[in-house]
């Protein structure tokens, strides 16, 4: 199970990149998936699935019958935004990738922020 200290050694790093994903982007993905699941279970949320991109990835979570969209950007690009930017809606469906309006949460913040974001 990956924790929150387990991400922040990311912070700063620089990633690697190429036409292919590479391994550290990998592992990187991996650890905060894991992460973001630890989180739904703790809450009894539920993780629907995790679309991956190159350098990036975004997630659907259930919560209490209520859609929550998730999206990091380009690591290689937009260095600490993982941790500090992370774009957060409400969707109607898990395929729902244009939601409601957008708003951003900072990576220790991402419970409240999602519970705020519902009204919880």
């Amino acid at each position: 199970m990956a924790k929150l200290k387990d991400l922040e050694k990311y912070k700063n790093y620089e990633f690697s990149s190429s036409c292919y994903t590479c391994e550290d982007y990998k592992s990187f993905e991996r650890k905060y998936i894991n992460y973001l699941k630890s989180i739904c279970r703790e809450n009894e949320w539920i993780f629907v699935k995790a679309n991956k991109n190159h350098y990036s990835f975004s997630a659907f979570l259930l919560i209490k019958n209520k859609y929550v969209y998730l999206s990091i950007s380009d690591v290689r690009f937009f260095r600490n935004e993982w941790y500090t930017n992370i774009l957060i809606r409400k969707a109607k469906t898990e395929n729902d990738y244009t939601g409601e309006r957008n708003h951003y949460s900072k990576l220790p913040n991402l419970k409240e922020s999602i519970l705020s974001l519902l009204g919880e």
